[in-house]
């Protein structure tokens, strides 16, 4: 099996929750990335780095389930996070991509802990994980 058959059968199977860890992963991949590339003067790397976190931010924001309250919370931060990335672009900052780099693993991480919580008690019922 190669690996993109790996990574598309991986993105296939996985849970709404296991895809959004997945968003997070990326974002913070491409966040990285575009740091390594601000620091050695890179700038159609940086902008193509950018521009992949902030499409993935926008996609967490078309994914966010207004039913729940905590919807009123995220979609304001993802919002900040889009826009300070756009900030970061233009003025090559490194500090705005490591602010944002931080917002980004926090969320991931809470939403790491959420999944193995729901993976708990989907187990303990008996359901599927």
């Amino acid at each position: 099996m190669s690996i993109k058959t790996y990574q598309n059968n991986s993105v296939e199977t996985a849970s709404p929750g296991e895809l959004t860890l997945m968003l997070y992963n990326g974002c913070i991949k491409f966040i990285k990335a575009a740091r390594k590339a601000v620091e050695h003067k890179e700038i159609e790397a940086k902008n193509t780095n950018i521009q992949k976190a902030q499409a993935i931010i926008r996609e967490l924001m078309v994914t966010v389930n207004p039913d729940y309250e905590v919807s009123n919370q995220l979609l304001p931060l993802y919002d900040y996070m889009n826009r300070r990335l756009m900030e970061a672009n233009i003025q090559n900052d490194d500090e705005i991509l490591e602010e944002v780099q931080g917002l980004a693993t926090e969320f991931r991480d809470t939403w790491k802990e959420v999944v193995k919580e729901s993976r708990k008690v989907q187990h303990a019922v008996g359901g599927e994980a």
